[in-house]
């Protein structure tokens, strides 16, 4: 049974402000409809170097998405921010300084069959190396800018507004330089399988 959380209306703020982001977007929309199935979970909070970065960012530039930008920085406040690659050889500077959060899958404020999502934060100067999972995936760019990369395709600087598809298994990176980045992830399918680094060099 789910207890009562007196941080539950910063969760349901959040997902109202990105059911209207992510309907209104008609190719992330095309990729996944937002679930209509979701089930609220508890979220134990856990913060990291990433989760103090991220509160302090004064770079997130967005003339779309400013709504959805500022809830999910408020709920960056009591969220499980994960640690994805603890344990692999990615190196302590990354680990410090990339962040991310669930709402709708493991950890976050809501359940679905059908989709997870996540916030993706990276601050300037830093290189996501090329990584891949079974999982289809789309990035919304909510705020900042960043280098997209995507195995077969021409790289691709995205702002406010920009997606980057990866199919399934198909290796990608990302890279920051003068701005952070703020995307909005969804996952359709393989939600199991946790992503796999392949390596590769930064651009």
């Amino acid at each position: 049974m789910l207890v009562s959380d007196p941080n539950r209306i910063l969760w349901d703020v959040l997902l109202r402000e990105v059911r209207i982001a992510h309907e209104d977007h008609p190719e992330l929309n095309a990729f996944c409809p937002f679930a209509d199935d979701l089930g609220a979970q508890n979220v134990l909070p856990f913060r990291g170097p990433p989760a103090d970065l991220f509160a302090a960012e004064q770079g997130l530039f967005s003339d779309i998405y400013p709504k959805v930008r500022d809830a999910f920085f408020v709920a960056g406040t009591v969220a499980q921010w994960r640690e994805t690659y603890k344990d692999t050889d990615i190196g302590a500077d990354f680990m410090d300084r990339f962040g991310c959060y669930c709402l709708i899958g493991e950890g976050g404020a809501f359940t679905s069959a059908k989709m997870a999502a996540w916030i993706v934060y990276m601050p300037a100067g830093l290189y996501y190396t090329w990584h891949q999972h079974p999982a289809e995936e789309m990035y919304l760019t909510l705020a900042g800018e960043a280098t997209f990369m995507r195995d077969g395709c021409e790289n691709n600087v995205l702002r406010a507004g920009g997606t980057s598809f990866h199919a399934s298994n198909q290796p990608h990176a990302m890279q920051t330089h003068d701005h952070p980045v703020m995307a909005y992830v969804v996952w359709r399918n393989g939600f199991d399988s946790p992503p796999i680094l392949t390596g590769g060099e930064v651009i």
